[in-house]
């Protein structure tokens, strides 16, 4: 039987938005399976990114295994089903985010467009950023990929993400402090919250000392989360993330007043989960 969505839904008109949610340890396919359709507004994944390796803490010999025996034909199958769930779990105007790499997102991208349709493609997201080390042979792979899609383009949510200053010559403020600049055809108003976002974001790595490092392997700085959420979502959506490692997709939906429903194989990465939000998992059986 389904889980009905109940306490994880809270509808975006009401005033005080909870921001609770339900944390689960088992297999991302059987716990999405036993949520109804339309359970989630916005799903964000970072899933295994077939690299060929296993994945272990900084803290502990535990982690993820990341290598296929049969290779990419095996990866594909694995993925596949997890993301035509996921398709069904977005209500009307719900969206996913998938958070790949070189060796795979290709693959996938021809994938997504099977399961989602062309049409609801919105974004190739580029999460460039700086980290040691550089290759003699190439340049140094410094960026990561995020597919987006909706599951009904032109009905999804998206806001207008802003961030940085404008590269336009000759700005000028007005008597009230507003951004212009004068053309032929007469003053030209610029945004006062900064140029809207493009599809490549400069978000720094997590380093070694930040304060918001767990020791899970491949965490994600809460940045990245914060725009993924604000432009995608509003207050009392329900945000899900079904390989949800170390929580960070869980812990900036509470604090943007989101509700939220995660789950995750590994023992190490629930128990990090539940000391960032303070609560108990369910276990999928």
């Amino acid at each position: 039987m389904q889980k009905s969505p109940g306490e994880l839904r809270t509808k975006a008109e009401q005033s005080e938005c909870s921001a609770g949610g339900e944390l689960f340890r088992g297999d991302c396919l059987d716990v999405m399976r036993g949520l109804q359709d339309g359970a989630c507004d916005l799903i964000y994944v970072d899933p295994p990114f077939w690299s060929g390796r296993r994945r272990v803490s900084a803290k502990s010999e535990s982690g993820y295994d990341d290598r296929w025996p049969a290779d990419i034909e095996e990866y594909l199958a694995f993925l596949e089903v997890r993301l035509r769930e996921m398709h069904r779990l977005l209500s009307t105007r719900g969206s996913l985010y998938v958070h790949l790499d070189w060796r795979a997102v290709h693959y996938v991208k021809v994938m997504l467009d099977g399961v989602f349709g062309r049409d609801n493609f919105l974004n190739e997201i580029i999460w460039s950023y700086r980290t040691g080390g550089r290759s003699k042979q190439w340049f140094a792979r410094k960026h990561d990929t995020i597919l987006l899609y909706a599951r009904n383009r032109g009905s999804h949510t998206f806001h207008v993400q802003r961030d940085g200053a404008f590269r336009t010559d000759g700005l000028k403020h007005d008597d009230e402090g507003r951004l212009y600049k004068t053309t032929t055809k007469g003053r030209i108003y610029f945004h006062a919250d900064g140029p809207a976002m493009t599809d490549v974001w400069e978000v720094p790595f997590l380093s070694t000392v930040s304060l918001e490092r767990t020791g899970y392997p491949t965490q994600k700085p809460m940045a990245l989360l914060q725009r993924v959420i604000a432009a995608s979502s509003d207050k009392g959506d329900v945000v899900g993330d079904f390989f949800c490692g170390s929580g960070t997709t869980l812990t900036v939906a509470a604090d943007m007043r989101r509700r939220w429903v995660g789950c995750d194989a590994g023992e190490e990465a629930v128990a990090i989960c539940q000391r960032r939000l303070g609560v108990e998992a369910v276990v999928w059986r």
